[in-house]
């Protein structure tokens, strides 16, 4: 291991146990909101997602968010996509296993309904548990923190998955296992959240994600050699699949 490396070590987070109290839970999910939005994780997921739409295309263009939490990725990327695609009606479904991470997301649209009143904008919410079920048919899907909650053979089946239901591609943010990561994550959810299950479970999540090299792999694994990885601020990749078009 190099210098700037990182030993792996994938561990239980606060936020994966089903008996963390309601209060802490929320905190949790509004401390992630804080982070994605200061790392630009929606935007970089919607630019990269409106990038492979085919132009020719027309109608409601489905897009399902995978793990989508308290859905504040599911919403800014929404309207970020709704703004870019001229006007073509976007449904955005946010697909979580906790029904309070849904509950929240629910919440977060309403209270943002005067920003996606004039846009042709819907959003709909789906409990599934994505290692178990797999992908819902759409024509993209999106993913954000959540891979690095996997061990590689669910995450190769989710990644298969996603291939099969994708009818034209997906988009994958998560973290880089790296010292520096694990630097940022210290410092961003102790001075961005008072949440302690932010400050608990942010430098866990770095040491349990993996580096350019092992996202390559396990995409090769998965029998996506096509997917392009790139490293994004702050210490994150951003993978994106698209399906080619038939001969």
């Amino acid at each position: 291991m190099g210098l700037l490396s990182l030993e792996p070590v994938r561990q239980a987070e606060l936020m994966d146990d089903p008996g963390l109290p309601e209060a802490d839970h929320l905190q949790a999910l509004e401390a992630l909101a804080t982070i994605n939005a200061v790392s630009r994780t929606a935007s970089q997921v919607a630019a990269a997602a409106a990038a492979i739409v085919p132009h020719e295309t027309t109608g409601p263009l489905h897009v399902v968010d995978l793990a989508c939490g308290g859905g504040d990725v599911t919403l800014a990327c929404g309207l970020r996509l709704a703004g870019s695609l001229g006007g073509r009606e976007i449904v955005m479904t946010g697909v979580d296993f906790s029904r309070r991470g849904l509950d929240r997301a629910a919440a977060r649209i309403s209270a943002a309904r005067a920003s996606v009143a004039n846009l042709p904008l819907r959003f709909t919410y789906a409990a599934r548990d994505i290692v178990a079920s797999g992908c819902m048919p759409c024509d993209i899907a999106i993913s954000s923190l959540f891979f690095h909650h996997l061990d590689d053979a669910p995450a190769i089946r989710v990644l298969q998955s996603m291939a099969a239901s994708c009818r034209t591609g997906f988009v994958v943010s998560d973290l880089i296992r790296s010292r520096l990561g694990l630097v940022l994550a210290v410092l961003g959810t102790s001075v961005l959240s008072r949440s302690r299950v932010a400050r608990v479970d942010g430098p866990l999540s770095v040491r349990a994600a993996r580096t350019p090299d092992e996202y390559r792999r396990l995409l090769d694994e998965a029998g996506l050699a096509s997917a392009m990885i790139r490293r994004t601020w702050p210490e994150r990749v951003l993978i994106t699949w698209r399906r080619e078009a038939p001969a």
